[in-house]
């Protein structure tokens, strides 16, 4: 008797060389280094492959602009609208978007590509080790890092373009359809007077001693996305994973380290139950840096893990 084999899903990789910090090392060459560790090879092993190359934007700039309070701003928002571009252009060819940073606000872009396709029936899957919603002003770096989801949630814009990109406005996806896994910063933020976000997305906030406790991972998963199908809140989900929701144990080429956090088998658990949903529209993946990686050893489990997702598309 002969199989059916099933066809494999086409899959775009974006690559954004980003880094909040105004620099062009660090996180910035983060995607350099994951082909160099083989990603694309990997990833063909189950899905057809278009390497999109790297997106372009404006220059990075060290100055902290002193109106919106953010580092390097113009390439901050030209960055958006690349990755903007890049997330269209890779859905519109019916490619699965597998966007590789750089940093954090590279899911800004994500996001407005998705909600200019899918308008308000988006859902939000946050893996990061932070809550990034400081107001601009109060935060400690002035990266964008520490901000995006505040504005993907339509908080502390004050300062931002009311729209952000290509006319849309913010917010760019609704808290009620946002799940946050693994933020442990909560004492952090209270020290400096920062409010958690917590409280907007009350149903599913989930930090990381809840992931380290929870007997069935993929179980939470479901039933968080059991719950937004039943409301018809969403069509797609976007999947943001920034690896410094790991433990410095396990992945210690972060800048910004934490104690606590979780384990590669706990966010393979997690990456698994979203991806294999069937509602996953697309997937960035940020937090690397190469410089404290000199033997590469981190990029190639990063591959590893990257080339597991692929698996359960």
């Amino acid at each position: 008797m002969s199989k059916t084999l099933r066809a494999k899903p086409n899959l775009g990789v974006v690559g954004v060389p980003t880094n909040s910090s105004g620099k062009a090392d660090g996180v910035a060459k983060a995607p350099t280094a994951f082909r160099h560790a083989g990603l694309v090879h990997a990833l063909r092993r189950y899905c057809k492959v278009h390497s999109e190359g790297d997106v372009t934007f404006a220059s990075p700039t060290r100055d902290r602009d002193p109106y919106s309070g953010i580092i390097g701003y113009d390439a901050f928002t030209s960055m958006i609208h690349a990755v903007y571009k890049g997330v269209s252009n890779s859905i519109n060819h019916d490619r699965f978007p597998l966007v590789i940073g750089g940093d954090c606000p590279i899911l800004l872009g994500c996001l407005a590509a998705l909600k200019e396709i899918y308008e308000s029936r988006v859902g939000l899957f946050f893996i990061d080790g932070h809550e990034d919603s400081y107001p601009p002003h109060k935060s400690p770096t002035g990266e964008a890092a520490d901000m995006e989801l505040g504005f993907a949630l339509g908080i502390n814009c004050e300062y931002l373009p009311s729209n952000i990109v290509n006319g849309l406005q913010v917010p760019l996806v609704d808290a009620r359809n946002v799940c946050m896994l693994g933020p442990r910063d909560k004492k952090y933020l209270q020290k400096h007077g920062i409010k958690s976000v917590s409280g907007k997305v009350v149903r599913a906030f989930y930090d990381d001693m809840d992931i380290r406790k929870s007997k069935d991972i993929e179980g939470l998963i479901n039933g968080v996305i059991k719950h937004l199908a039943s409301k018809r809140a969403v069509d797609k989900l976007w999947l943001h994973v920034d690896l410094d929701v790991l433990s410095t144990r396990s992945m210690r080429a972060v800048d910004y380290k934490q104690p606590g956090g979780i384990n590669w088998n706990q966010l393979k658990k997690i990456t698994n139950a979203i991806i294999s949903s069937g509602y996953t529209a697309g997937m960035n993946i940020t937090i690397y840096n190469p410089d404290m990686d000199p033997d590469g050893r981190i990029a190639k489990h990063i591959v590893s893990y990257l080339e597991y997702t692929a698996s359960h598309l």
